[in-house]
């Protein structure tokens, strides 16, 4: 499923073709995703100007002035920059058309979503109780410790709770713990204020290399302009067990925590006793 880089990559990929400009159609050719999209949508925004194109979390918000669009990627979606004449593939799903311009939706597997909010986003249930972006200005590490005080929860499980701190997904969590050099099933109430510190740091470095390289592309991805993420050529942890850490050449660890995958050097990311 596309993280916070591959959104931000898409976000920042297609603002500079849509921003500012008037819909002129939203063709749907199946409404039947996640959420159903709404019947009259394509009624309700033709001929409104799109003021801007932001990113909350995983979603992508369109503020059309009297209400914003929330698109969901899903697990293998994107919205890329097409001409509005170019015939659609069977899993192109939905286009905003602007002109000769078209924000074409792909989504082979139907997972993502294309919702209305009328006036503010934030009050939309899929948004309205996501936790902080971790990277904005207040995630440091004074707040990730106390918010951390009392969990024992496995800090790698913290990382991925949207309600907590959101767009952090598998691969990102798996990067940024290495980073830190801290083991993902530590307790997140053990972690003192300067290993907290580091992690936020590791966090940041790590999310903001990906958007660098345009997101990771394992299986589907592509940015606005069509084109595929290479931050997986940067991995330290994430889907390399059995290869040599490159920092210590201690062969990489894979557990399943929480029914998911779980990447970690055993030399570099040891436990801290108790």
């Amino acid at each position: 499923m596309p993280e916070l880089p591959e959104v931000e990559t898409s976000c920042r990929g297609i603002r500079p073709h849509v921003e500012g400009r008037v819909l002129d159609a939203l063709v749907v050719r199946n409404p039947r995703l996640r959420l159903p999209i709404p019947a009259e949508l394509g009624a309700t925004l033709a001929g409104r100007r799109l003021e801007r194109v932001t990113r909350r979390a995983k979603y992508l918000l369109f503020d059309f002035g009297a209400g914003t669009v929330i698109v969901h990627l899903g697990m293998s979606g994107s919205l890329r920059v097409v001409a509005a004449s170019a015939p659609p593939g069977a899993h192109d799903h939905v286009d905003f058309v602007f002109g000769a311009q078209a924000l074409r939706l792909r989504d082979p597997r139907r997972f993502g979503m294309v919702v209305w909010q009328p006036e503010g986003a934030g009050a939309h249930p899929v948004l309205a109780r996501l936790g902080i972006e971790p990277l904005d200005e207040a995630f440091d590490g004074a707040w990730l410790h106390r918010h951390t005080r009392g969990l024992r929860a496995p800090i790698k499980h913290v990382l991925m709770d949207s309600h907590r701190i959101v767009g952090v997904g598998n691969i990102y969590a798996s990067e940024s713990l290495f980073r830190a050099r801290i083991h993902p099933l530590e307790a997140a109430g053990r972690l003192g204020p300067r290993r907290c510190a580091r992690l936020v740091a590791a966090l940041r470095e790590t999310l903001t290399a990906a958007i660098e390289a345009g997101g990771s592309t394992l299986r589907d991805f592509v940015g606005g302009d069509g084109q595929p993420g290479y931050f997986q050529q940067q991995y330290f942890a994430y889907g390399r067990d059995g290869a040599p850490c490159r920092v210590c050449a201690t062969p990489i660890r894979r557990i399943v925590s929480a029914q998911r995958a779980t990447y970690f050097c055993p030399r570099c990311q040891r436990r801290a006793r108790a």
